[in-house]
């Protein structure tokens, strides 16, 4: 049980302070430009994938 108490503890400290980061970062936390959902992407410019994603739907 102290095993337990230990990892969700320390589970709720790595969450918080991400959350922090992303308060005070005003940042979106995303992934890869070429995820999943390959509509959307937060990037603000796009990487050389995303670019080469795009120009091989568009081609294709």
């Amino acid at each position: 049980m102290n095993y337990f108490l230990v990892t969700f503890a320390f589970m709720l400290v790595v969450v918080a302070v991400m959350a922090v980061g992303v308060v005070f970062g005003r940042r979106a936390i995303k992934g890869s430009c070429g995820g999943v959902n390959k509509g959307e992407c937060v990037c603000v410019e796009k990487c050389e994938a995303r670019k080469k994603l795009e120009a091989e739907g568009h081609a294709g």
